[in-house]
C-alpha cells in the first residue's frame, strides 16, 4: 500500500502517542494507551476529533483539561513533532508499510468491540489490510515444540486453506511460525500479529511473496523499528485472539510463558472467541502422551476440546457445534435470595442496558443528553453507543452529532432506570468479595461507571462494602431483586 494515506485523525494519533524509533523515555514521552484514552474521553466530550489538535485554536483549548494524567505542555509537545513524523512517514512508507488509527473507517471493527479501550490506538502494517476483517481461526503455542505437535499444526493449517479458513497467530518461533507458515504454503491466508521488528519481518524472504499476491498481513501496535520486548510480546496476544472466530491453543506450559498469559486473558475477557484446546485424548478417550499438561489446566478454566481428527467435514461447523454443546454442558450461575432462587446467567452489561437505550432512541438524541436520562456516565455511554452503531442497532448523525435507532431494530423496553436493569447482574457477580476493577473488566463496563452503581447500591443496603482489602460483596439483607 505504496499509496496509503494518512488521515489527518491519525497523523494526530501518531504525534501523541508514537515513539519513531526513539526511546520511549526520551522526552516528550509519548501517551501510553491509559493516557491516550484518557485524552479520546477529554476529546468526546467536548465534541472533537483528534484532527482538531492540529489546528490553531489546539493550544488555548487543551490548556482547560483538568484531567490530573494529561499535562497541556506536554501534549502540545508532542503535537509539535512534526517533522519527526514526516521522517518516519516517509521511511514506513518507502518500505511498503500502512499506518491506520483507532479512529479511522477501515481500523479492524473486531478490535474495537471486542477489546474496547484496549484497542490500540495506531496500528502498522504490511499487507493486504482487508485480511483483518475476515476472522478465522488463531492458532498460538509455546515456542519449543515436539515434532508431533510441528505435524498437528501443519495438518490443521492445510485443513483450514483447503476450507477458506484463514489462520491468525503471533509470529513467534515454533507454533505460530509453522501455522502461518503452512496455511500460506497451502496456499491460504493468514494474519501475523508481532510485537517487534514489523520492518525486518515485511522484508523476510519467507514472508515476503505470499504478502504480493495479497494472501498475507502483518500487524503491529508497536513501533516497527521497536526490539524484542517481554510486555509488547505479552500485550499483544490480546489483539491475536480479538481477530479471530476461534482460537486454539497447540500447547503450553502451566503458569507461565505467553502463550498460557494470553490464553487465561483471553477465557477471561474475550468471551466472544471460544478458546479451544488441543485435546489430550483422542475419539475413544486414550491418552495422548504428547499434548502438554497446561492445555488440562486450561480446560478446567473454560477451553474446549479441539474437536478430534480427521477433519473431513467442515470445521467452521464441527467448532461452533463445540461450542453450542460447551455451552449446554456448562452450569448456569445461580443466586441464591431468600426465601426463593433465582437463576440469572453471566452476562456483559451491555447485552441488558441496549434495550433501554434503544428505547431512548426514538428520536434524535446526543450522547450527554442520553446519558443524563439514564444516569450513567457520558464516556460508558459513548461505548455503548459505538458498540450498538457497530452493530448496525443504531445510526450516527454528523451536524449535529446525535444517534437514533436504526429502523430495523424492533423496540420491546420500558422506560426505567438503567440502574435497575444492571443491579441484578452485579449481585450476580457478588457471591464472593470482588473489588471494583475485577468487576468492571468481568461486565465489560467502565471501573468509574461500576463504582457509580455500587456507590448506590451500598447506599441501599444492596451491597456491603470492605475497607481491607478495598471491595464488595452482596448484603445478606438484599432478599429481593428486579429481574427486569
Amino acid at each position: 500500500m505504496s499509496n496509503h494515506v494518512l488521515s489527518t485523525d491519525t497523523q494526530a494519533i501518531l504525534l501523541l502517542c508514537a515513539s519513531f524509533g526513539q526511546n520511549r523515555q526520551t522526552e516528550p514521552q509519548p501517551l501510553t494507551l491509559s493516557e491516550y484514552n484518557s485524552l479520546a474521553d477529554w476529546l468526546l466530550e467536548n465534541q472533537m476529533r483528534p484532527a482538531n489538535l492540529l489546528e490553531t485554536t489546539a493550544k488555548e483549548q487543551l490548556q482547560q483539561i483538568t484531567n490530573k494524567k494529561l499535562n497541556p505542555d506536554r501534549l502540545l509537545a508532542l503535537l509539535d513533532r512534526g517533522a519527526m513524523l514526516s521522517l518516519a512517514v516517509e521511511k514506513w512508507t518507502n518500505q511498503g508499510l500502512w499506518v491506520i488509527g483507532r479512529s479511522d473507517r477501515n481500523y479492524p471493527k473486531r478490535l474495537k468491540q471486542r477489546l474496547r479501550h484496549s484497542a490500540p490506538a495506531i496500528l502498522y502494517g504490511v499487507g493486504n489490510l482487508e485480511l483483518l476483517s475476515l476472522g478465522g481461526l488463531a492458532i498460538v503455542g509455546s515456542r519449543d515444540i515436539d515434532e508431533d505437535g510441528l505435524n498437528y499444526t501443519q495438518r490443521l493449517t492445510q485443513t483450514s486453506a483447503q476450507q477458506s479458513i484463514q489462520v491468525v497467530s503471533g509470529g513467534a518461533r515454533g507454533v505460530d511460525q509453522a501455522a502461518m507458515l503452512g496455511v500460506l504454503e497451502a496456499g491460504g491466508t493468514s494474519v501475523g500479529v508481532l510485537a517487534d521488528s514489523l520492518i525486518k519481518a515485511a522484508v523476510n524472504s519467507k514472508y515476503r511473496s505470499s504478502i504480493k499476491e495479497g494472501r498475507f498481513t502483518l500487524v503491529s501496535s508497536y513501533d516497527p523499528d521497536a526490539g524484542f520486548n517481554t510486555g509488547n510480546a505479552m500485550g499483544r496476544n490480546k489483539y491475536i485472539y480479538a481477530l479471530a472466530d476461534y482460537a486454539l491453543v497447540v500447547n503450553c506450559s502451566v503458569g507461565k510463558g505467553g502463550t498460557w498469559a494470553g490464553a487465561v486473558e483471553a477465557l477471561a475477557k474475550i468471551k466472544d472467541v471460544p478458546v479451544f484446546v488441543r485435546s489430550q485424548s483422542d475419539s475413544e478417550g486414550v491418552s495422548h502422551p504428547h499434548v502438554s499438561d497446561g492445555n488440562l489446566e486450561l480446560q478446567k478454566k473454560g477451553a474446549i476440546p479441539f474437536p478430534s481428527e480427521p477433519w473431513s467435514s467442515s470445521l467452521k461447523e464441527v467448532l461452533a457445534t463445540s461450542v453450542s454443546n460447551a455451552k449446554f454442558l456448562s452450569k448456569e450461575t445461580v443466586l441464591e435470595i431468600a426465601p426463593q432462587q433465582v437463576k440469572f446467567s453471566s452476562k456483559d452489561i451491555y447485552e441488558v442496558v441496549l434495550p433501554v437505550i434503544l428505547n431512548h432512541l426514538q428520536r434524535l438524541i446526543d450522547t450527554k443528553s442520553l446519558a443524563d436520562s439514564l444516569k450513567v456516565r457520558q464516556s460508558q455511554m459513548q461505548d455503548w453507543l459505538n458498540r450498538a452503531e457497530i452493530e448496525g442497532k443504531v445510526r450516527k448523525t454528523n451536524k449535529p452529532v446525535a444517534y437514533v435507532v436504526s429502523q430495523d431494530v424492533t423496540l420491546n423496553s420500558k422506560d426505567i432506570d438503567i440502574y435497575e436493569v444492571v443491579l441484578p447482574v452485579i449481585l450476580n457477580h457478588l457471591q464472593r468479595l470482588t473489588d471494583t476493577k475485577s468487576l468492571a473488566e468481568s461486565l465489560n463496563v467502565r471501573q468509574s461507571q461500576m463504582q457509580d452503581w455500587l456507590n448506590r447500591a451500598v447506599m441501599e443496603g444492596k451491597v456491603r462494602k470492605t475497607n481491607k482489602p478495598v471491595a464488595y460483596v452482596v448484603s445478606q439483607d438484599a432478599t429481593q431483586l428486579s429481574l427486569l
